[in-house]
């Protein structure tokens, strides 16, 4: 089930909007304020972002640049403003549409729809690479320079969604969401298992970088140094 983010500060819209896209087949958390949205995408994994403009504490445009610091997700922006100035401006700040209130619901799962399955397109035909690692995004062979590295489905998903987004800091509960489906960590110490095993296989492979760095009192992110 994909999982998208709604940063709206009218209960209304969002109500509208949980309705329509749990009848859809999608997961949706709602956000009433910037804030909550950055903290929301920071602790959890989203497929989508809807975005609203006009928040309180943190605007939109605010938002929109920390989110594209942390990860390319597909960024849909909801706003009642409709000059074209505006729209330019937002698209080259990193949304990847744009749609106007009030807005018909129909054109708004057609809009998710097509950005999902773009980025699915785009995972299912690219090569992911991080320092010598490469991780082929089809076939799911990893490769550590020449080598190839054998991994457990579970290690696997896991390097894929640190190298999908590199720049973001992925907490256990964060992880253990993304990989088990589930919303509690029913064992703390599985997702330190995984990353434990999956480190001691890179560095089997005879590599002396760091490729997973631990951010200690928050999780988990790919190792820049």
């Amino acid at each position: 089930m994909k999982r998208i983010l709604v940063i709206e500060d009218n209960p209304d819209i969002c109500q509208v909007l949980q309705t329509a896209l749990n009848d859809a087949g999608y997961a949706m958390q709602a956000a009433l304020t910037g804030l909550d949205g950055l903290q929301y995408f920071r602790e959890h994994h989203f497929d989508l972002v809807l975005l609203d403009i006009m928040l309180p504490y943190k605007s939109g445009d605010e938002v929109l640049r920390e989110i594209r610091e942390l990860s390319d997700i597909p960024v849909i922006v909801l706003s009642a403003k409709d000059l074209t100035s505006v729209k330019v401006d937002l698209l080259k700040a990193g949304a990847d549409d744009y749609v106007t209130k009030p807005f018909d619901l129909d054109e708004i799962l057609a809009r998710i729809e097509a950005q999902l399955r773009r980025r699915s397109g785009m995972n299912g035909c690219t090569v992911l690479t991080f320092k010598d690692i490469s991780l082929n995004c089809q076939d799911l062979r990893v490769t550590l320079g020449q080598q190839e590295i054998a991994l457990t489905a579970r290690e696997t998903q896991l390097l894929k969604l640190l190298m999908e987004y590199p720049n973001k800091v992925f907490t256990k509960a964060n992880l253990y969401e993304t990989l088990w489906n589930e919303t509690e960590i029913g064992d703390d110490n599985a997702v330190k298992t995984h990353i434990s095993n999956l480190r001691a296989k890179l560095k089997a492979a005879g590599s002396d970088s760091e490729y997973i760095e631990t951010v200690w009192g928050l999780g988990y992110r790919l190792s820049k140094e």
